[in-house]
């Protein structure tokens, strides 16, 4: 997951966590981010994800698009980086995981640790009778 907060257009202040890839971003209104600033195209850049190459980023052909300042149509993104999309300017933040409890699983393993742990003595107990 990934957040992206806006830093400044109409927009700013605002943000939103991206679950699902590939994440596009534009003036679209099936974008999953929309801008409706200046020098912001329909579908301006889409975000993906891979497992082994981590999170990239490519620009429509022609599209401006500034990563930390250098003009880029493609690339990786890092944790900070500062994406600007026409007018928009948005921070790049890897997204705080969320973990599951483990307390049913955590209760079952020590009821079955504890089980056996009796099985064991009642074993003993009864060999030595």
């Amino acid at each position: 997951m990934i957040q992206l907060q806006v830093i400044s257009g109409k927009t700013a202040g605002g943000g939103i966590v991206a679950r699902r890839f590939p994440f596009v971003i534009g003036r679209a209104g099936d974008a999953n981010l929309c801008l409706d600033d200046a020098g912001v195209w329909d579908r301006h850049v889409e975000i993906t994800f891979d497992r082994r190459e981590g999170f990239a980023f490519v620009a429509q052909p022609g599209a401006s698009l500034l990563l930390n300042g250098e003009r880029v149509q493609a690339g990786k993104l890092c944790n900070g980086d500062l994406i600007e999309i026409g007018a928009a300017q948005l921070r790049f933040w890897l997204a705080r995981s969320e973990q599951k409890t483990m307390r049913v699983r955590e209760a079952l393993t020590w009821t079955a640790l504890i089980a056996l742990f009796g099985a064991q003595i009642w074993l003993i107990y009864a060999l030595l009778r």
